[in-house]
């Protein structure tokens, strides 16, 4: 029987669904819902405005704001040449100077902040020489956390402009250089021109990136408020004694990893 004649309606060529698979889908589903479910359950929508305007969240929200865009902008000016280098230039290792940059994104945070005390502390690696040379200390400052969130969010920036070089047409540069134009200016008139819905969409993601970051934060800058206390750190800290505030700020990095997410849907799952 056809399926015109069985009265179903679903499209030629599209598989059922087996019923164990779609529980296991709806199970899924269930799992990354319900959680944000309670979040937006529990969240004292009366206080709302009080609780965030409060001085303490205003003073995390100024510093996240300053440490977050601070770790965009040195992932930016770091992270660019770093992804010409692994898409565009034939370096010995290659795949395990690749595998470093990307190490941040797999290695539990609190692990990248013992690293970064490890090699920027009073005693550390660096540290010890800036210190000594520079007087610079960067643990516990609020330098320290823009460094941390740089550590951690860099290698977001560094994989979407390493894809972008490696997909990018090279024969408009290969024109500019044929009619004499120097290397500096066929990266500055074509190839960044090029690169730049690349370049938006990596910013943005490693922005959100560093707005959310809580393990290296604390472990390498600690948690002082109206110095290194952002706003992940401040949940953290409003969880043990005003619990309202804490599901309110949840809600806020929410939204903003969730706009961030919606935003970029088209550059990473090439859906509208």
């Amino acid at each position: 029987m056809s399926s015109a004649g069985s009265g179903r309606t679903r499209p030629r060529g599209t598989p059922a669904l087996p019923k164990p698979v779609a529980l296991a889908a709806a199970l899924g589903v269930a799992l990354f819902v319900l959680p944000l479910l309670g979040l937006v359950v529990r969240a004292p929508w009366g206080s709302a405005i009080a609780e965030l305007a409060s001085p303490e969240i205003a003073t995390a929200l100024r510093l996240s704001l300053v440490c977050s865009l601070g770790a965009t902008f040195c992932a930016v000016v770091l992270g660019l040449p770093l992804a010409w280098l692994l898409a565009r230039v034939d370096v010995p290792f290659r795949g395990l100077l690749r595998g470093l940059v990307m190490l941040p994104v797999v290695l539990p945070p609190v692990v990248g902040g013992v690293a970064l005390l490890l090699a920027f502390g009073r005693r550390g690696l660096v540290g010890r020489w800036l210190d000594a040379a520079f007087g610079i200390t960067l643990p516990f400052t609020t330098a320290g956390a823009v460094l941390a969130e740089t550590f951690v969010a860099m290698p977001f920036f560094v994989l979407a402009l390493e894809g972008a070089l490696r997909g990018l047409d090279t024969r408009l540069e290969d024109a500019a250089r044929t009619l004499g134009a120097r290397p500096g200016v066929v990266f500055r008139r074509v190839t960044l021109p090029l690169l730049r819905p690349a370049l938006a969409s990596g910013a943005v993601l490693c922005w959100a990136r560093a707005l959310g970051e809580f393990g290296a934060t604390i472990t390498f800058a600690g948690n002082f408020p109206g110095r290194t206390q952002t706003l992940p750190l401040a949940v953290y800290a409003a969880l043990e004694s005003r619990p309202e505030a804490g599901i309110l700020l949840s809600l806020v990095l929410l939204l903003v990893s969730l706009a961030v997410l919606v935003g970029l849907r088209h550059r990473w799952l090439g859906v509208t």
